[in-house]
C-alpha cells in the first residue's frame, strides 16, 4: 500500500527528473565532445529528442496533477466556489474524452510501428518506443483527469475538500507566501 501511495504521489516527478537529467547530461557530453574534443557524437542529439517527447507527455500528467495547465479562467473568477467545481469538472470531461481518443489513435499507432519493425538512425531504439510515449501519458493523463474528478464530486457532495485556483487567486496566495520585507524606498522621508 505504501508503494502505491509513493507512486501516486511521485511517479510523474521521479520520471521528469530522470528523464531531464539524462537529456542535460548527454546534451553536455555533446558540447563538451564538439568544442573540446573536436568530435560529436553521432546519437546524443537523438536521444534527447526522444526523452524530450517523453518529458512532454509524462508532463502533461503532472500538470494534471497539480492543475497547472494552461486555462483561461475569466468565467472561474466571475463563479462562486460551486460553480469553479462545476465548470472545472465539465472541462475535465472533456479532456478525458480528448485523452481515450488520442490514447485509442495512438495505440493504433504504436502497434503498427512495432509490426513494421522500424528502429532509429544513431541509437536502432526501436521507434514504438518512442511513439509510446503518447498513449502512456495520455493513459497517465487519464488517470490523473480521473483524480481529480472524483474529488470535485465528493467535494460537491460535501464530503471533500477540494478548491478550483485561477492564476489571479495562485499569484495572489504566492505573494502572500512571500516574507514581508521592508521596502527601503518607503522608509525615506
Amino acid at each position: 500500500m505504501k508503494l502505491l501511495h509513493w507512486l501516486d504521489e511521485h511517479f510523474e516527478e521521479t520520471l521528469l527528473i530522470i528523464f531531464s537529467m539524462i537529456m542535460v547530461t548527454v546534451i553536455t557530453l555533446q558540447v563538451f565532445m564538439r568544442h573540446v574534443m573536436g568530435a560529436s557524437l553521432s546519437w546524443s542529439e537523438e536521444l534527447a529528442r526522444y526523452l524530450f517527447i517523453w518529458l512532454v507527455y509524462v508532463g502533461i500528467s503532472y500538470g494534471v496533477k497539480k492543475q497547472r495547465h494552461i486555462k483561461v479562467d475569466v468565467l472561474l473568477v466571475l463563479l462562486k466556489e460551486r460553480g469553479k467545481i462545476i465548470l472545472t469538472l465539465i472541462a475535465n470531461v472533456f479532456f478525458l474524452a480528448f485523452a481515450v481518443f488520442v490514447i485509442i489513435y495512438g495505440t493504433r499507432i504504436t502497434g503498427q510501428l512495432m509490426g513494421f519493425g522500424q528502429t532509429s538512425p544513431a541509437l536502432s531504439l526501436p521507434m514504438w518506443i518512442v511513439y509510446a510515449a503518447t498513449p502512456v501519458g495520455m493513459a497517465l493523463t487519464s488517470i490523473r483527469i480521473i483524480q481529480q474528478m472524483i474529488k470535485q464530486v465528493a467535494a460537491l457532495r460535501g464530503g471533500g475538500d477540494f478548491t478550483v485556483k485561477s492564476e489571479q487567486d495562485a499569484i495572489l496566495e504566492k505573494e502572500g507566501d512571500q516574507p514581508n520585507v521592508p521596502d527601503p524606498e518607503r522608509g525615506r522621508s
